[in-house]
């Protein structure tokens, strides 16, 4: 097994905060949720680990990928009320003193147990193109998208539909658009999911400003497959 390396761990915004502690940077996600590099710096400090025993107890390395992603999506959410304190005994180190890294290990085993996943030829996601970080602000800025428009993105990118054929299926679910209205509201779609992206993200992950209706749709749609 081959820990893979994650190239926004050399960006510098990422890197302005390594000398961070690990309650430093809990406590400032929690403060500023509209700032992804949190998140990300403690993505890149933990992402062996949790790598590692995935792809310890997950034979299949596309498995195993798509469980490492599915495993921080939850780190993503539950880390967001977690509360480091000294009666939380479970998550506590040799010394006695209350570790995110246990915590992580605990959730990441607990995650491995409860894990149903879905055979092989049904995976799509590529970790290369949907690094954690950017995959778990991709599925917030779709959530704050409109849910029409949300239908019609997931449908273009994740199934490949043309125009038309999103306008049928909308059609007969009884909304009036035609493939021109889908194809001229598609772009503002695309824009409206890019802007929800914390500015922090977009620095990281999209740093030559092409917007997401462009080659950064890789991303989109590795994302929601």
């Amino acid at each position: 097994m081959q820990i893979p390396t994650f190239p926004e761990a050399q960006h510098p915004i990422v890197k302005s905060l390594f000398h961070h502690s690990d309650r430093e940077l809990l406590t400032l996600y929690q403060r500023y949720p509209q700032e992804g590099k949190y998140f990300t710096a403690l993505f890149c400090r933990y992402s062996a680990i949790v790598y590692t025993l995935v792809h310890h107890s997950v034979t299949s390395p596309v498995r195993a990928d798509y469980l490492f992603v599915l495993i921080w999506q939850r780190i993503f959410h539950e880390m967001r009320s977690l509360d480091l304190n000294p009666s939380a005994d479970a998550n506590e180190d040799e010394t006695g003193e209350v570790t995110l890294q246990n915590w992580l290990i605990q959730l990441t085993a607990l995650s491995i147990d409860q894990a149903q996943l879905p055979e092989v030829e049904a995976i799509q996601y590529s970790l290369d193109s949907a690094p954690p970080p950017l995959w778990c602000y991709l599925q917030q800025a779709l959530d704050l998208l409109d849910p029409l428009l949300r239908l019609m993105v997931v449908m273009s990118q994740t199934f490949k539909w043309s125009e038309t054929r999103i306008a049928a299926y909308l059609q007969a679910e009884g909304e009036r658009l035609t493939p021109a209205d889908v194809a001229r509201q598609l772009p503002s779609g695309y824009r409206e999911l890019e802007t929800n992206l914390p500015e922090d993200i977009r620095a990281i992950y999209l740093e030559t400003a092409e917007s997401l209706a462009g080659s950064s749709n890789a991303h989109l749609s590795e994302q929601m497959s």
